[in-house]
């Protein structure tokens, strides 16, 4: 999907939907650890994921930036270290230059304020003033996939940001997410509105129905009787 559209279905989407959207299509919700936020409240990044494994110097995030394409999202697998930071504020302006959409940290940054000045969508655990101290031995893939909590994502993937978090979706699925993840916003905008206007939420998923077919039938569960009547609430 071409990046711009991407950034343009995602600016009226959250990463909420995004996830209920993968629950309905059977797809893998690959949320990053909750520890991993926005540097800057409000940021948002949509687009392909530059997967980058630190050792220890920037030269990798450098070498990434070398075959970055317009839009992409540096992903730093830095093994969720607490000890280092790893990402600066010369990083992110670099980042910025080579036409990169925003960094996702598994791990620590520095240069907190002047990264907030420069305003590129930053993702991390959170800040440490002091950068590595070590040089380890380079590996061959170092380039090819970056591991972020329980997942380990590549240039096959799409990775997204807001105020709840950052999830990675793949890129062949990136159609069937976005049209599902809109079809949900719809029902529950509809839904907000109705509770508003004096219409309970209770009222609109038919509670009352869903508390009888379970007295008939205790297996039923309020996802299966959502999906009948047609609510969004769950997945």
């Amino acid at each position: 999907m071409d990046p711009q559209e991407l950034r343009r279905r995602f600016a009226a989407l959250t990463t909420a939907h995004l996830t209920d959207a993968c629950i309905r299509a059977q797809i893998p919700v690959r949320c990053a650890p909750s520890a991993l936020q926005a540097v800057i409240p409000g940021s948002r990044i949509a687009g392909r994921a530059l997967p980058a494994r630190h050792v220890g110097s920037v030269d990798v995030f450098l070498e990434a930036f070398e075959h970055a394409e317009l839009g992409d999202v540096l992903v730093v697998d830095n093994g969720g270290r607490a000890d280092e930071s790893c990402v600066g504020d010369l990083v992110a302006l670099e980042a910025r230059t080579a036409g990169v959409e925003g960094i996702v940290i598994w791990g620590l940054h520095r240069d907190t304020a002047d990264v907030r000045t420069i305003g590129l969508p930053v993702f991390s655990t959170g800040s440490i003033s002091t950068g590595p101290q070590r040089l380890d031995e380079r590996p061959k893939d170092v380039l090819e996939s970056a591991v972020v909590g329980d997942w380990t994502v590549s240039s096959a993937d799409l990775v997204f940001g807001d105020d709840d978090g950052v999830i990675f979706v793949p890129s062949s699925s990136a159609a069937e997410v976005l049209d599902l993840a809109e079809a949900i916003r719809d029902t529950e905008r509809h839904q907000a509105e109705q509770i508003r206007s004096g219409v309970s939420l209770r009222t609109q998923v038919r509670f009352d129905e869903y508390l009888a077919g379970r007295r008939e039938n205790p297996s039923l569960t309020f996802r299966e009787h959502l999906r009948a009547v047609g609510g969004a609430i769950e997945e």
